[in-house]
């Protein structure tokens, strides 16, 4: 079996504007992402995804471009189940020889960022790619499932301090959610608005619900630490990105200022950026993005070290279907997962470019059992919604 063919599109689907929300991203008009086909000689194809901004928001054509005319003419001829080989020749580029004699990394000057995620999408793709070759699924390479259905959490939670307790609510009602996040920071302005919000949602949930924050990395770590003392009497679950990932030290300063938990890591790529995090105490949860961090993959890898560190994982999954269900079989695999992020904003990228339905019952998503990572893609919806390289 080899690889045949690589393409990739920038797929960009309107949002209606009923469904629409505004938060430090701005107003989110469409849902886009980076979506990658490889299909090999005797006819399987594999999905893919990988994402160069975070949420749903950002601009895909350098991305499709570097899939399309840097990275895929590498892969044609490959044997697709070389996953980690693949993995490591994409991320050390020119002296991958070298480094796979050597036994070490000599990864190239742009390892990070776009051409992590870049490997992302390609790492994603031939794991779907793998398992309906040998006709299981995803979790079952990865080492077994340890539940059939994972605990899931809403996500959403943009509305004032005088709808959000009701937004919030008819979360539980769409899915049975018994955890809820919600959006603070940047978007609010003051520390003491946002916390506004949250004491609000509290005060409407009752004591029963797990409540998170998601501040998307907008405060300074004066600003997070303030947060915290304001609303350290109402038990949330976690405090998420509280600051800009690239302040690791700062991180920890948050971390060690109070005694909200705090997850991190949508914004961070590679097993390397979560060591980092993890020896410096800079975090309680950690939330990798598939799309981002280096696919399925280097999440596995990442899920090692949170269980290493006696740490949590919990995969940032706003995102397409790719990256929601490589995420699911990740869970699935995990030792250390315990929840899964189940988008509650507009998000057509799931729901629309699969022929699947993805819900989420009594506060739980389950684990796909088809092979591969389980869906199918609708290729019409796709082509509708494809921009052109």
């Amino acid at each position: 079996m080899r690889i045949k063919t690589v393409q990739a599109w920038w797929v960009r689907i309107p949002i209606e504007a009923a469904r629409q929300h505004r938060s430090d991203f701005g107003q989110v008009t469409t849902f886009d992402a980076a979506i990658l086909r490889i299909e090999t000689n005797d006819g399987l194809v594999g999905w893919g995804e990988g994402k160069n901004a975070a949420g749903s928001a950002g601009s895909y054509g350098a991305l499709v471009h570097m899939l399309n005319h840097e990275v895929g003419p590498q892969l044609i001829g490959r044997d697709p189940a070389d996953i980690g080989v693949i993995w490591e020749m994409l991320y050390n580029g020119v002296r991958h020889d070298s480094a796979a004699r050597a036994g070490h990394a000599m990864p190239q000057l742009a390892r990070r960022g776009m051409s992590i995620a870049a490997i992302s999408a390609v790492d994603i793709a031939l794991w779907d790619i793998l398992g309906k070759s040998l006709g299981v699924p995803v979790w079952r390479l990865l080492g077994g499932r340890k539940l059939d259905r994972m605990p899931a959490y809403a996500s959403g939670g943009w509305a004032p301090a005088e709808a959000i307790g009701e937004q919030l609510k008819s979360y539980i009602a769409r899915g049975g959610f018994k955890a809820l996040k919600m959006r603070v920071g940047a978007m609010d302005g003051a520390a003491h608005i946002s916390a506004a919000r949250v004491r609000a949602a509290r005060q409407t949930l009752g004591p029963d619900v797990e409540l998170m924050v998601d501040a998307h990395g907008t405060y300074t770590v004066a600003e997070a630490k303030r947060f915290i003392h304001l609303v350290n009497d109402l038990d949330l679950a976690w405090f998420e990105e509280p600051i800009i990932a690239d302040d690791k030290p700062g991180m920890a300063e948050v971390r060690a200022s109070g005694a909200v938990p705090i997850a991190t890591g949508e914004s961070e790529a590679t097993r390397y950026a979560f060591r980092d995090l993890a020896v410096l105490k800079a975090a309680d949860i950690f939330q990798p993005d598939p799309a981002f961090c280096g696919g399925i993959s280097e999440a596995m890898k990442i899920g090692t070290i949170a269980s290493a560190f006696n740490l949590r994982f919990a995969p940032h999954l706003w995102a397409g279907a790719p990256c929601f269900f490589a995420g699911l079989h990740v869970c699935a695999a995990s030792p250390s997962s315990f929840t899964v992020e189940y988008s509650l904003g507009a998000n057509p990228m799931i729901h629309d470019l699969i022929e699947e339905t993805v819900e989420a019952r009594d506060g739980m998503v389950a684990i796909p059992e088809k092979p591969g990572l389980g869906f199918t893609i609708s290729e019409r919806f796709l082509e509708a919604h494809a921009q052109r390289d």
